[in-house]
Parts: structure tokens; C-alpha cells; sequence
């Protein structure tokens, strides 16, 4: 089939990759405009797909949104069959839908109808899941609540943060967009509706939301450090500064430490580990970014603050 792939971040690469790979043809390639990296400005970038497409010599368009009035156009002169989106970005309106004989279908990173949104892989860590998947579906007016086509379980490993389960997912994801589209051309699948049963939603995650409150069980806590690493990140404040948590356990041993002073407490137990106290014990941590600084492990920063006897975070 003819193809017009619509997506941005590295996770849609690897899907990409795949349709590039399989005998779909791959027409052109739909992705948000350059911008900066991050919030602190800079020169505008491109996207991972945009670099990508490019590196395939296939054409790029970059719509300003999914509303463009000149989007349904442009895509329906491409003659595709079909449209192959993952992250977009964009709400896509009926009109570009319309676009593609065959419409387009979406590969999302949860198992449908579970964590409907734009942070499924977040929110099932959150959940402390032990398994999610990715799903292919054709997109409709709703969010995420297309008929599906096919689905593939993914176990989510220990300690595995919402950075490395994407990436995880996006693999999985490329290899099942081309059964998708295999199956679709071969008369092997059909849209099927989305049970009701088991629906949840899985709003995008604000920075506010990634700080941390220590009097939440320790494991958690451990679960929302995963889960909000890379991106936006678990935070709290020590000394009035921000402090990112980037990898943390529940800690072990049956030694509570810092978890007896009470939530928020932080100190070095006799084993050189620096401890939190939290609602139901004491949390470990492995890895933190100071404000302005690079990362590091727990006791390399809890010897550069010189820990006092009575230390609190996110005070």
C-alpha cells in the first residue's frame, strides 16, 4: 500500500524505520514544524521524523496544525492508500481523515481501551503495571477510541523508566504497524470496536504533578520517579533549590532509617545510602540532578551537601 507517515519524536522513528523496510511504499512523511529543544530557546530544530524522512530522501510536510485548511489538499494529492500515524501531535479533524481512502491508523503505546491520552506510558507506571503493550487502531473523532486492529503484550521490566519502556514499545510498535498493514491488505483483519470494559484516560502529566509527596508509600513514589523520567521529570526542593530524582527504590533491608523521622526526612544510613522518609517507610536514592548541575548518585550528593542532623525535602 501507499503510505503518508504522520509523526514527531524519536519514539515514532523506529515505526517509520519499519514501513521504510516492508514492501508499503512510503509516499510522505507529516510532522510537527521545527522548534527548540527545550524551554530555553535556542535555534529551531527538526524533529527525529523530519530527520529521519530526510535521511530517506522522502518528502516533508510540516503543518502548522491539524487543522491547516491546506492539509486535506496536499495529502490527497499524495494518492496514498492509507495513513500510518504514531505521536503525532496534532488532533487530526474529519477533512484529513477523509484524505486517505483507507483513513488513518494510529499505533498507540497501551493496550486499548486502557490509558486513552497522551501519556499512556506514564500513567501505566504510575499504576505500577506489570504489563502493557501497543495497539494499532483506526483513528475517529474520539481520543484514542477508534476501532482496533491489532494488539501485542509487553511486560514492563523492574525498574524500567518511562524513557526506556518507550523506546521498548516503539520497537514493538514498528514490527506490528506492518502486520497492521499487511493484515489490512490481505483481507486478514477488521475493525473491531473498543470494549467499554477496562477504559481509562491518560492525561498528558504536568510538571506540578511530577513533584513529589513524601508521604505517599515509598514504593509510590518509586513508581513516579520511573514514570516521570525523562520527562518532565520528579522533583521536590532541598534548601529552597530544585532537586530531580532520576532513579529511586523503595529501601530494603527492613532498616526504615530516615523513614522513622518522619515524611521528607533525608539521611546517610550506617550503609552510605542516602535515604527519604515517606509515608510507609524510607525510599532510596540511587540517582538526583541538582538545580543547574549534572546528575549523580545519592551519596556523591549527599556528600557535596554536607547533610545536617535534621534535613527535609520539599520544605
Amino acid at each position: 500500500m501507499r503510505v503518508v507517515y504522520l509523526g514527531t519524536p524519536a519514539a515514532a522513528v523506529p515505526p517509520l524505520r519499519a514501513l521504510l523496510a516492508s514492501a508499503h511504499e512510503v509516499v510522505a512523511v507529516v510532522t510537527r514544524p521545527d522548534r527548540p529543544r527545550d524551554r530555553r530557546g535556542g535555534s529551531p530544530q527538526p524533529s527525529p521524523v523530519k530527520q529521519a524522512a530526510q535521511e530517506a530522501g522522502l518528502p516533508v510536510l510540516e503543518p502548522p496544525g491539524g487543522r491547516d485548511p491546506e492539509l486535506p489538499g496536499r495529502l490527497a494529492a499524495l494518492g496514498a492508500d492509507i495513513g500510518v500515524s504514531c505521536a503525532f501531535g496534532y488532533l487530526l479533524p474529519d477533512p484529513v481523515l477523509a484524505a486517505f481512502p483507507r483513513g488513518i491508523i494510529n499505533l498507540h503505546f497501551s493496550l486499548l481501551p486502557a490509558y486513552r491520552g497522551a501519556a499512556p506510558v506514564q500513567r501505566a507506571l504510575l499504576d505500577g503495571a506489570a504489563v502493557t503493550g501497543v495497539t494499532t487502531f483506526v483513528i475517529d473523532a474520539g481520543m484514542d477510541t477508534g476501532p482496533m486492529l491489532l494488539a501485542a503484550e509487553v511486560p514492563v521490566h523492574d525498574g524500567e523508566d518511562a524513557g526506556a519502556l518507550t523506546a521498548r514499545l516503539a520497537e514493538v510498535g514498528a514490527r506490528l504497524v506492518v502486520e497492521t498493514l499487511d493484515a489490512l491488505e490481505g483481507g486478514q483483519v477488521e475493525p473491531r470496536p473498543q470494549p467499554e470494559e477496562g477504559a481509562s484516560l491518560a492525561p498528558k502529566v504536568s510538571g506540578e504533578e511530577a513533584r513529589l509527596d513524601f508521604t505517599r508509600p515509598a514504593g509510590r513514589l518509586a513508581d513516579a520517579v520511573r514514570a516521570f523520567t525523562p520527562a518532565p521529570g520528579a522533583w521536590t526542593t532541598h534548601r529552597g533549590r530544585r532537586l530531580k530524582i532520576t532513579r529511586a527504590v523503595p529501601a530494603g533491608g527492613g532498616d526504615r532509617g530516615a523513614g522513622d523521622q518522619g515524611p521528607g526526612r533525608i539521611a546517610m544510613d550506617p550503609d552510605g545510602r542516602l535515604l527519604v522518609g515517606t509515608g510507609d517507610g524510607a525510599l532510596e536514592l540511587l540517582e538526583v540532578r541538582p538545580e543547574g548541575r549534572r546528575a549523580m548518585s545519592g551519596a556523591e550528593f549527599a556528600r557535596g551537601a554536607r547533610l545536617g542532623p535534621a534535613e527535609w525535602l520539599g520544605r
